[in-house]
């Protein structure tokens, strides 16, 4: 699938954008997070046994705008499908984020190991999506 379809014009310049995935009974959840973009898709780093992974794998449909570190969004809203991926891809994921996050990216790192987080593999999501977007 041609992931060119996600008007990523709200998100450029954007550090922040705010993940809206949805919980079984189909209420949304917000959570803002990092991004990096490439080619038309956007890499989003979680860990693995976080909700919205959970949130992700059962019902892939997801909402994004951009937003502030806080979350409070500040651009129009865009359907998209989020997909977990494999280790390379993730890998890939986390070169994106390093490049645009630089040493936040590596503070992040390292109080991660330093708290001891879960690393596993699977734990990067892909996102794309439609063209379709609501203010």
């Amino acid at each position: 699938m041609t992931m060119s379809s996600l008007n990523l014009a709200p998100f450029a310049g954007q550090k922040y954008l705010n993940l809206e995935s949805f919980k079984r009974d189909g209420t949304p959840v917000q959570t803002p997070v990092w991004f990096a973009e490439e080619q038309g898709v956007l890499y989003v780093y979680t860990l693995a046994n976080a909700g919205k992974v959970k949130r992700i794998r059962r019902n892939p449909h997801v909402r994004l705008a951009p937003c502030t570190m806080r979350g409070t969004v500040i651009g129009p809203w865009v359907e998209a499908e989020a997909t977990i991926v494999d280790a390379t891809t993730a890998a890939h994921g986390h070169a994106l984020l390093r490049h645009k996050y630089g040493w936040m990216k590596g503070i992040g790192d390292v109080f991660s190991r330093l708290l001891h987080r879960e690393r596993p593999k699977y734990s990067e999501a892909v996102i794309w999506g439609n063209s379709s977007s609501e203010a």
